[in-house]
C-alpha cells in the first residue's frame, strides 16, 4: 500500500507542478511572481491579467488535479479496494506540486483552485457545494481568502460526514485544509484586522 501511495503522491506532484498561472504570465511577458500578491495562482492571475487570464488559470489548474485522480480511477486502481484514499493522495500530491514546484524554485501559488479540482474529481457533489459556496462568500464579501478557506474547511467535514471510520482518509482531507490555512497565513491575518484586499482591488508590482 505504501508503494501505491508514493506513485499517487509522485504523479500528482509531477502533475502539480505545470503553474498555469506562470505560463499564462510569461504568455503576457511577465513574471505573475513579481506582480501583486506574487503568488502563481488564480487570483493574482484576475487581478494581475483580468478575468481571461484568472479563468484561464482556474480551469488549468483544476485540470490539472482532475486528470490525476481519473487515472488512479479509470487505469491505475481500478479494483483497489482504497482506490478513494490513493486518489486523495494523488490531489494531495498536485497541490503540494502546484504550491512548491521544483522547477521554480519552489514558488508556486497557494493551492486552492487545485483542490477545488481534487474535489471535483474525488465527489462531484462536494466540487459542487464547495465552488458554490466559494461564489457566495466572496459575491457576498468581495474577500477571496475567505471564500477559499471555508472550502478547504468543506473537505475533511464532508469526508468525516459521508465516510465515517476512515480516519486515514480523514487525515488527509485535513492536510488539504491545513496546507490552505498555512499558505494563507498573512491574508488571515488581514481579514482578523480588516485589512484584506478585496476582489477588484488594483495591483501594483511587487
Amino acid at each position: 500500500m505504501l508503494l501505491k501511495i508514493l506513485i499517487c503522491l509522485g504523479m500528482g506532484y509531477c502533475f502539480g507542478c505545470f503553474s498555469t498561472a506562470y505560463v499564462i504570465g510569461r504568455a503576457n511577458n511577465i513574471d505573475i511572481r513579481q506582480y501583486g500578491s506574487g503568488n502563481a495562482g488564480t487570483t493574482n492571475a484576475l487581478r494581475t491579467l483580468g478575468w481571461r487570464a484568472g479563468l484561464l488559470t482556474f480551469l488549468g489548474d483544476a485540470m490539472k488535479a482532475i486528470i490525476p485522480i481519473l487515472l488512479v480511477y479509470l487505469v491505475l486502481y481500478t479494483k483497489e479496494p482504497s482506490v478513494k484514499l490513493l486518489a486523495l493522495y494523488a490531489g494531495l500530491g498536485v497541490v503540494l506540486g502546484h504550491n512548491f514546484p521544483f522547477w521554480l524554485h519552489f514558488k508556486g501559488g497557494k493551492g486552492i483552485a487545485a483542490t477545488a479540482g481534487v474535489m471535483l474529481a474525488f465527489d462531484l457533489r462536494l466540487g459542487l457545494l464547495a465552488c458554490a459556496v466559494f461564489c457566495l462568500i466572496v459575491l457576498i464579501t468581495r474577500y477571496v481568502s475567505l471564500g477559499s478557506l471555508l472550502i478547504s474547511l468543506l473537505f475533511p467535514i464532508w469526508v468525516l460526514v459521508l465516510y465515517t471510520g476512515n480516519i486515514h482518509m480523514l487525515i488527509v482531507s485535513g492536510i488539504f485544509t491545513i496546507s490552505a490555512f498555512i499558505k494563507h497565513q498573512s491574508n488571515l491575518k488581514r481579514l482578523i484586522s480588516g485589512t484584506e484586499n478585496k476582489l477588484g482591488q488594483k495591483v501594483k508590482v511587487k
